[in-house]
């Protein structure tokens, strides 16, 4: 028989992850003996389902790359900010079974960002065109921030990394890696950028926090650029999760 709260994240390959760890340190820090958090690592989206028939307690997931866009067709219901940003990170269950996606990830990128922006960019590139790459464009948008997409697969609207001119990335000056590129193990891997490009004027965020400093973020610090990893932007969004689960915000 299962806790009477569960938690969990749902992805592939992730047991590097963030949320379990804070979670579990929440729950002890709080005294909470009745609340678990899992990983669910799934091959294939299709295997939600069974998550859901193993797991008769669970309360609210979160979910990572690759699945925040997949995950749509399986939801009851998805909030409105979600919807305009077309992927999911956060799953409220009902005591009725029903589910109900949000995204936290504006949120947390959003709320982080923001203390950096003294000097506002008027263009920012995206660097990936994954679930997570929808959460920032949304939250540059609410900043007025000019987006530029930035990706291997160029097609309307993205650029491949060869067309990034010195004068585009000059005019660009906030660059968000929301690529999984130097997460941990594989920590030497970074997006094919130019990296001479980058100066003092720049603003490198990178979305990755394991390690601390990404391959990214150290290529860009080496030629002046300010930076950030996603460590406080996963801590925010992670805390936004909790207060939906349990009726304490809504998104």
């Amino acid at each position: 028989m299962g806790k009477r709260n569960q938690y969990g994240l749902i992805g592939k390959n992730i047991a590097y992850s963030f949320s379990r760890q804070y979670f579990t340190k929440r729950f002890s820090q709080k005294g909470d003996t009745q609340s678990t958090y899992e990983n669910f690592d799934l091959n294939d989206i299709s295997e939600f389902t069974r998550i859901l028939a193993d797991n008769p307690n669970l309360k609210g997931l979160n979910v990572t790359i690759p699945y925040k866009e997949s995950i749509i067709p399986y939801l009851d219901e998805v909030s409105t900010k979600a919807l305009k940003i077309g992927a999911v990170n956060t799953i409220k269950i009902s005591k009725k079974g029903k589910l109900k996606g949000y995204n936290t990830d504006y949120y947390g990128f959003f709320k982080s960002l923001k203390p950096l922006l003294k000097n506002k960019p008027d263009k920012a590139l995206i660097l990936g065109t994954g679930g997570a790459s929808k959460a920032i464009y949304y939250a540059l948008q609410e900043l007025k921030i000019e987006t530029q997409f930035v990706s291997r697969n160029p097609e309307e609207g993205v650029l491949s990394y060869e067309q990034l001119t010195p004068a585009i990335f000059h005019s660009h000056l906030l660059v968000v890696n929301t690529t999984p590129l130097g997460t941990y193990p594989l920590v030497d891997q970074k997006p094919d950028l130019d990296y001479s490009l980058f100066t003092d004027k720049h603003l490198a965020y990178d979305l990755t926090y394991n390690p601390e400093v990404s391959a990214f973020l150290t290529e860009a610090q080496n030629r002046g650029a300010q930076i950030k990893n996603g460590l406080e932007m996963l801590e925010l969004q992670a805390e936004k999760s909790w207060k939906i689960w349990n009726k304490l915000a809504l998104s």
